[in-house]
């Protein structure tokens, strides 16, 4: 469930948003009508009202021994399930966060290593910083044959369809559909971000292949095609 989509028909998922938020073991009544009216601004205090006892009616809530309220052993194991996969989210994002910061910070140590310099070729300012935001898993590697020189990829995009790339270096064409490449860099044969990722990627594998690969275009450059 999305944290930021309201589900107010749903009790039961109406409930655990809010204990995402409050983030409490238990709480009093008189607390939690306060919170989800006036913190929150969720819904009027007689409807937070009438939810809570509707909500222990249906063994949603329990209440404890000192009159507090805490989630039925169902829902707080929900609840449990939720925290545990946002930790593991915000874990991956911050180790992804330091891998892009050392790969950038690789990247400008090693300037003048011909991968590099390389690169540099087709990169404007600041493509390469975004480049590195993008995720590794993002990226899906559909057909490599170096021998024929034969690229095929899919990444990620904003949308629901993936972005596809296609390599050869044979017929010196390059394809790429995103927008930023379309409209902007494919016009002066230039890389965006997905196309620097890419490479990036290709790089950890066989240094040897992509420096091959990019000194090919480099070198022939007027040659290439770049299109959709």
């Amino acid at each position: 469930m999305n944290l930021f989509s309201i589900p107010q028909k749903d009790p039961t998922e109406f409930l655990l948003y809010i204990w995402k938020i409050i983030d409490l073991p238990q709480i009093s009544e008189k607390s939690l009508i306060y919170h989800i009216s006036f913190d929150l601004l969720l819904i009027s205090p007689k409807k937070a009202y009438q939810l809570i006892q509707k909500s222990i009616d249906n063994k949603l809530l329990k209440k404890n021994s000192n009159n507090s309220l805490s989630l039925s052993e169902t829902l707080e194991k929900k609840l449990l399930n939720w925290q545990q996969r946002r930790k593991q989210k915000i874990q991956k994002f911050e180790r992804d966060l330091t891998q892009q910061k050392s790969n950038l910070r690789d990247f400008k140590t090693n300037i003048k290593s011909d991968f590099n310099v390389l690169l540099k070729a087709f990169l404007d300012k600041g493509t390469l910083n975004r480049a590195v935001a993008v995720s590794d898993e993002s990226f899906n590697i559909i057909r490599l044959e170096q021998e024929y020189g034969l690229i095929e990829a899919e990444v990620e995009g904003s949308k629901e369809d993936s972005y596809k790339i296609k390599i050869n270096s044979k017929k010196k064409i390059l394809t790429h559909n995103c927008h930023d490449f379309i409209e902007r860099r494919s016009i002066d044969k230039k890389f965006c971000k997905h196309l620097v990722k890419l490479f990036l990627l290709l790089k950890e594998n066989n240094e040897n292949f992509t420096l091959e690969l990019l000194n090919n275009i480099a070198s022939s450059i007027n040659e290439w095609e770049f299109t959709s």
